[in-house]
């Protein structure tokens, strides 16, 4: 038996448009089936494969922390490098602003602004449904004031649509800290070699390798501890010690280029993925794990050889027609194109 999709409704027809009841129960499924054949490029990523598993939530964090279980965390900058990331299993999904050079082709992180980062916080956003997600403040935004860091970790939180802020800084960054977690917002800190701040290191230069270089941080981990941030990342400082701040506090240490005794770990994930050309410079704590920009490479040379030598698409790439349909549409082109080659037209 076959089932109507639509029911008209009377009086269904004003100024050429057909009105449409809403549809039965028995029709839904049947409607919901055919709407999966899509037949644009233009479609979703579709639904994350494999078990689906509980939201992480600063709950979690804090478990995974008293259990000694390491936190897995990567940047990501956009839906389909969130969406891998959160199927991978990730804990925390940072929208770092290193994306200004891995996504947006700037120079350092200095130069991206507060609207580009809420548009790829947006976009990342989307695709995480597990992950806690955490968006970076970036340079300009919350220096100034506690009061200028919350209306734009705010900001973050409303319409990036992110769980939680990263900003960089020790003890002169607690009282904003301390005037954003008590809005309610949660705040990843970051000591130790902070990007934003590369000019006033007098570089990129690896922190704490003193014993006063490395109180100074050990101060600044136990202020931002104080303040209340729910974690603090630790960037370039020897692993001793970065294992001895780990050890001096009471909140998880997110290592990059800090050794294995932190609490747990992030990279960017352009880095780890080779998403990247040959000759780039890499910092020596990363692991490249992929080589995505050969993969990337090859393909797209592929496709282009293929297109070359019409050897693209084939016919498993095409749409089918039937072949009187065909010979029909060829008969009435030829019918035509006599027509406008015939000096009297046609009768």
């Amino acid at each position: 038996m076959s089932l109507p999709l639509f029911k008209p409704c009377a009086s269904s027809f004003y100024r050429g448009t057909r009105v449409i009841a809403p549809l039965s129960a028995a029709a839904k499924p049947l409607l919901s089936s055919l709407s999966q054949q899509r037949w644009s490029s233009h479609s979703p990523m579709g639904s994350p494969s494999g078990t689906s598993r509980k939201k992480v939530t600063l709950g979690t964090l804090r478990s995974m922390y008293k259990k000694n279980e390491p936190i897995a965390v990567l940047t990501a900058h956009d839906f389909p490098s969130a969406h891998v990331a959160d199927v991978a299993g990730m804990d925390i999904v940072l929208v770092g602003d290193s994306l200004a050079m891995v996504a947006l082709g700037m120079e350092d992180t200095s130069e991206v602004l507060v609207e580009e980062m809420l548009l790829h916080c947006k976009s990342v956003a989307r695709a995480t449904t597990a992950a806690f997600t955490v968006g970076d403040l970036p340079m300009g935004s919350y220096e100034i004031s506690p009061m200028q860091a919350l209306e734009t970790a705010i900001r973050f939180v409303k319409e990036g649509r992110v769980q939680g802020v990263k900003l960089e800084g020790g003890k002169e960054m607690a009282a904003t800290i301390e005037k954003i977690t008590r809005a309610g917002i949660p705040v990843l800190a970051h000591i130790g070699l902070t990007p934003q701040r590369q000019n006033a290191l007098g570089g990129f230069r690896v922190q704490g390798k003193t014993s006063d270089s490395a109180m100074r941080v050990l101060e600044d981990a136990l202020a931002i501890q104080e303040a209340g941030s729910f974690a603090v990342v630790v960037e370039a400082v020897p692993a001793e010690v970065a294992s001895l701040i780990t050890k001096e506090l009471s909140i998880p240490t997110i290592g990059i280029g800090a050794g294995n005794g932190c609490s747990g770990q992030v990279l960017v994930q352009t880095d780890m993925t080779g998403n990247f050309p040959p000759g780039r410079f890499l910092p020596k704590f990363v692991k490249q794990y992929g080589n995505v920009w050969g993969d990337n490479f090859h393909a797209i040379k592929s496709y282009r050889q293929e297109v070359k030598a019409r050897q693209y698409p084939a016919p498993e790439h095409t749409y089918p027609i039937s072949q009187d349909a065909a010979h029909a549409f060829a008969a009435a082109v030829a019918e035509k194109t006599s027509a406008r080659q015939s000096p009297f037209g046609s009768e």
